[in-house]
């Protein structure tokens, strides 16, 4: 049998994931702000500890394209496009500036896969961002100063999150709660009863990536509102103080994974 993700065939062409190399390219609405401190301790992993400013989070909402390899998928468009909504909070790993990712959404099965091989918790929504297309016309808000773009997730039909962001100008250093690298938890569970608490897989892992692209950063005053959903807890890391509001386009390779802890 073939295939790097299930369902796996004599051919491996149902695969709902192909191997990596995954590239990736996409437009970012990103809100960097502060929530509870004790919020943000609520959801670190073991094996993390709290940053120094221990309330510094960011929003990220993104437009992505991606492919594998051949590229194929850039031809069939609903192979390749899909969006996501996720928060990272501030942490420290031995020492080490890091963020993670407690909560995600994503619009596509392929990437919700994806995200869960590489230790995103990802659940499906429904994520919408305005888009800019280089034309002077009133449809287009543009990369200009009074710019104006948004952004919203909503998930099992109820409102996850939105955000605003004015452009007031291009940012030398660009958004900076998101910047450190990202640090998730690979987890598995088991089905075998008595063993829910002895997972299959239960680790810390590290993204292997290169070939990183970034576009001219613009950034203004923002919004961010995260409204509770039954079932759902990222409210508990809605904004106590927004700092600012960037709009860029990412482009990067995931190659590999790397297991920086194994946890009990």
């Amino acid at each position: 049998m073939k295939g790097y993700t299930v369902p796996r065939t004599s051919t491996g062409k149902a695969s709902l994931v192909p191997p990596p190399p995954w590239h990736y390219v996409g437009d970012f609405l990103v809100v960097d702000y502060w929530a509870d401190p004790d919020a943000v301790r609520a959801v670190l992993p073991e094996g993390l500890d709290p940053h120094p400013d221990p309330g510094r989070c960011a929003a990220v909402f993104a437009d992505w394209q991606s492919c594998s390899e051949g590229g194929e998928e850039i031809l069939d468009p609903i192979r390749s496009h899909y969006r996501e909504f996720f928060i990272v909070v501030n942490a420290l790993f031995e020492g080490e500036e890091v963020t993670t990712c407690p909560f995600i959404w994503v619009d596509q099965d392929f990437a919700l896969a994806r995200g869960w091989i590489q230790g995103f918790p990802k659940k499906l929504g429904s994520i919408w961002m305005t888009r800019t297309f280089g034309l002077d016309v009133p449809a287009d808000p543009g990369l200009k100063p009074g710019g104006r773009h948004g952004a919203t997730c909503s998930a099992r039909g109820r409102q996850i999150a939105e955000m605003t962001l004015t452009i007031e100008g291009e940012s030398a250093e660009g958004p900076r709660h998101n910047a450190p690298p990202i640090i998730n938890v690979r987890h598995f569970p088991r089905l075998a009863a008595g063993r829910h608490g002895d997972p299959q897989v239960h680790e810390l892992v590290r993204a292997v990536s290169r070939d990183r692209a970034i576009s001219r950063v613009f950034a203004g005053p923002a919004t961010l509102a995260l409204h509770p959903a039954p079932g759902e807890e990222h409210d508990s890391l809605a904004p106590v103080r927004i700092d600012r509001g960037y709009r860029f386009t990412f482009g990067y390779t995931v190659d590999d994974l790397k297991t920086v802890k194994e946890l009990a």
